[in-house]
């Protein structure tokens, strides 16, 4: 899982525009999918710089809806007590973002919100 993680994240390494991000998104999806049962990220702190990345306020709304996408998908495998506990690292680029945002993207961004991030105040 984490050999194959790491493959993907390469990947983000040799984009050169941003129709490669959302391919390279999609990969990383996949392979978060095929381990499923397995409820943690590997290297952690690389996805979240990947994601960071695709969250890039020139980047157009595509890549920004499949980032959040991914976002959504570790999110959810990940589970509310590690998600606290890693908040800083996700965190880094999606509350930025809102700034930016198309709305297209800002009713996505706040049910991620609404979803993963409001159930850890209280």
């Amino acid at each position: 899982f984490r050999d194959e993680c790491n493959a993907a994240l390469l990947q983000f390494e040799k984009a050169t525009e941003w129709a490669d991000l959302i391919r390279y998104l999609q990969r990383l999806q996949r392979t978060f999918n095929k381990y499923s049962q397995i409820p943690l990220v590997p290297d952690k702190v690389l996805v979240a710089k990947r994601l960071y990345q695709c969250l890039n306020p020139a980047l157009p709304s595509g890549v920004h809806l499949k980032t959040l996408e991914t976002y959504e998908l570790i999110f959810s495998r990940i589970g509310t007590a590690r998600l606290a506990r890693d908040l800083a690292f996700y965190s880094e680029g999606i509350f930025p973002l809102y700034r930016h945002a198309s709305y297209q993207v800002k009713p996505v961004l706040l049910d991620l919100f609404e979803r993963y991030y409001a159930p850890l105040g209280g």
